[in-house]
């Protein structure tokens, strides 16, 4: 499928301004900041100077937070956001109530305590992030994810993404039945996007494991569902 543009001139900006160099121009800013991110439940929030709220935006990190307060704008990063922020990207550091500085084990017990699914979405997260695709929530369109090739001002998504973790049964009840697929894949098409389903193996691995004796031998299989069209078949 071929980018859709949103606008004349949306293409020539995009490869004028690169995902990758704009995430590269985060990571440099947050670490010259030394900036620290606060536990709140099932999200992480984030204080951001000017520059680093133009950046924020540009990459889509987080979600913005309207306060007072003129000199910052706060962000509301989800767990997956915040985990590769600090854990992939090692440009900001998070502090749990106690106001110390959590370790990368320390995170990890407590994301995959407060979601199930965290080491699974963690790894779909990122693996798309690391092709510099912009990563956003799937919710609205029914999926877990959407992808987009460059920002969403100037791109329609291209992807919504399921995420599966092998042999994780109660984690894929959604989809038991093949009418389940049938109404995603109908979904999809009405929106113009494809589904992605990126399959999650743990490789024998323990989620209760420490952080650093797993999550780097996960792999992730990706899996393109489309529907069968006949006449593109024909001679």
């Amino acid at each position: 499928m071929a980018p859709r543009w949103k606008g004349k001139g949306s293409e020539a900006t995009a490869l004028a301004n690169p995902i990758s160099k704009s995430i590269s121009d985060l990571q440099s800013s947050l670490i010259r900041s030394n900036c620290e991110g606060i536990l709140s439940g099932c999200s992480v929030l984030l204080a951001c100077n000017p520059e680093q709220t133009d950046l924020m935006n540009q990459t889509c990190f987080g979600r913005p937070i309207i306060t007072v307060d003129k000199d910052k704008q706060w962000f509301q990063l989800t767990l997956e956001e915040a985990f590769y922020l600090c854990y992939s990207l090692k440009c900001i550091k998070i502090v749990g109530g106690d106001h110390t500085i959590k370790t990368d084990n320390e995170l990890w017990e407590h994301m995959t305590c407060n979601k199930a699914s965290f080491p699974d979405f963690f790894k779909a997260y990122s693996h798309l992030r690391v092709k510099n695709w912009v990563v956003r929530s799937g919710c609205q369109f029914g999926v877990d994810f959407v992808a987009y090739r460059h920002h969403p001002s100037l791109v329609h998504s291209e992807y919504g993404v399921l995420v599966f973790s092998e042999g994780n049964e109660n984690g894929n009840d959604r989809f038991r039945v093949w009418s389940d697929y049938q109404c995603t894949l109908r979904l999809c098409g009405g929106v113009a996007k494809t589904l992605l389903i990126l399959l999650v193996s743990r490789n024998g691995k323990s989620v209760i494991s420490p952080l650093l004796n797993c999550i780097d031998d996960y792999s992730v299989e990706e899996r393109i569902v489309t529907r069968w069209t006949p006449e593109r078949s024909r001679e």
